[in-house]
């Protein structure tokens, strides 16, 4: 069996994805779960798959608008 080994851009984005889910459902006082369904939801894991900014800054802020253009 052939291990396959990530290309760095993919491991990026799954490392900010595993930051960002809980960074966001402490911000917004969710549960992990709560946050994810959310950023699924409204868009925000889409978001991030298609730019690089947001992962390669790690802007927050950018999130953020997420939540407040929804509530």
């Amino acid at each position: 069996m052939k291990t396959k080994v990530l290309d760095k851009e993919t491991s990026d984005k799954i490392s900010f994805i595993a930051f960002i889910i809980p960074a966001f459902a402490e911000a917004y006082k969710m549960n992990m779960q709560q946050a994810y369904f959310y950023l699924k939801k409204y868009g925000g894991l889409d978001f991030l798959g298609s730019t690089g900014n947001c992962v390669e800054s790690s802007n927050f802020a950018a999130w953020k608008n997420i939540r407040e253009v929804r509530y």
